[in-house]
């Protein structure tokens, strides 16, 4: 016997008791934000397209003022009281943050944990050539992992590590930013910083560079042979 009769056209079929129905429709309602006539408050604090604070104005007045501009009503914040609602192009919002979401996924995929490896008695030269290296990672784009390696009993002077540290990340600080403070991990003192530019910048940066050189070189090349056309020009 059918416990939960659920066919939408006054027909049977059975399902077991308390099962979920889902559907597309619900999925679409939880996923996306509602918009116009969706929009079921009686009242919203409206945003206008611009970013304007307009106030709380009732349902209608805010999807005639959406009409009249001929954009949506998208209810931004559903949870305050009353909701905020926002008058904007919604297609053209969809279309831009899926392209950032794109954008950051390709970003965090492309994004390589490069490490540097400190001792805490390091001298001048070496702790350059670490920062040099560094600092090339973050120019590419790419997070670095600086790592103070502890001795025997330097381990019992962590503030040593941690002052090595900061100075690096101040150091560095033009190319990038340090996502934690020093933290022990086992025998080791670790720090993350996150380059300023993304993957993308970066390699756009670079390529630039090297147009920029080869451009350079070529007018150099160029202005050598002049003086040399003209001086075989003046012998003939």
């Amino acid at each position: 016997m059918c416990s939960v009769p659920v066919h939408p056209r006054g027909g049977e079929f059975c399902r077991p008791p308390g099962e979920a129905i889902h559907t597309r429709a619900k999925e679409s309602s939880i996923s996306e934000p509602r918009t116009n006539d969706r929009i079921r408050a009686r009242e919203v604090r409206l945003v206008g397209p611009s970013g304007e604070q307009v106030g709380v104005v009732k349902l209608d007045m805010a999807l005639r003022l959406a009409q009249e501009a001929d954009l949506d009503l998208v209810e931004v914040s559903p949870n305050s009281t009353p909701p905020v609602a926002k008058i904007m192009d919604y297609g053209k919002f969809k279309y831009e943050a899926a392209q950032k979401a794109k954008e950051a996924r390709r970003n965090q995929a492309n994004t390589v944990l490069k490490e540097v490896r400190f001792r805490l008695k390091i001298d001048d030269h070496d702790y350059t050539t670490k920062l040099k290296r560094a600092i090339g990672f973050l120019e590419s784009g790419d997070k670095v992992k600086a790592i103070i390696q502890f001795r025997g009993r330097e381990q019992s002077r962590p503030e040593m590590g941690a002052k090595l540290l900061q100075k690096f990340a101040e150091d560095v600080a033009e190319f990038g930013n340090a996502e934690n403070r020093p933290k022990l991990d086992g025998r080791n003192m670790v720090m993350i910083i996150a380059p300023v530019k993304n993957k993308s910048e970066a390699k756009a940066q670079q390529n630039a560079r090297r147009n920029e050189q080869k451009q350079a070189a070529r007018a150099a090349k160029n202005a050598a042979a002049t003086p040399a056309a003209e001086s075989n020009t003046k012998e003939n």
